[in-house]
């Protein structure tokens, strides 16, 4: 199945400005930050499949089981930031996707985030399946491509 990435794409308005607050003792933005930047992106790409405010109203939300973040290039104060979203892979619980983090005017690479999503019931904690409707959005846009580093199951 052809999915395809999401964006905003590298050039267009920037989802973030790194703060003087963000960057640490070594001059450039500190990793929480990153992660911060990525969890903006995952606002981004939420609405798209339904998720967020929308699967809240039904009890629902999702959590991060597991993250990766490859740094790949440092930014520093007052770099504007854009980000891209691809969902790589997904099954009846479960939803794996990558958000890679540029430099919104120069369009290079800074960093990658691979994120392994889980659908859980609010009102018990506990893992469930999504709802139809969401298998329905995530489906289309699912690229099939490899990640780096994270599975939807775990390997042995």
């Amino acid at each position: 199945m052809e999915g395809s990435i999401l964006a905003p794409l590298p050039g267009g308005p920037p989802l973030a400005v790194v703060r003087p607050d963000w960057v640490d003792n070594n001059g450039h933005m500190n990793m929480a930050f990153y992660l911060a930047v990525f969890d903006m992106a995952t606002d981004q790409l939420w609405p798209k499949l339904g998720l967020g405010p929308t699967l809240r109203t039904k009890g629902l939300g999702t959590f991060a089981a597991e993250t990766w973040v490859n740094y790949v290039r440092e930014v520093h104060e007052g770099m504007p930031l854009a980000c891209t979203n691809e969902v790589l892979a997904h099954d009846a619980k479960r939803l794996l996707a990558v958000h890679r983090m540029y430099h919104a005017t120069k369009g290079w690479l800074a960093a990658e985030n691979e994120v392994l999503y889980l659908c859980v019931d609010l009102a018990v904690r506990r893992v469930t399946t999504w709802p139809e409707e969401v298998v329905a959005r995530i489906a289309p846009l699912c690229t099939g491509r490899p990640a780096r580093r994270l599975a939807l199951k775990r390997r042995d």
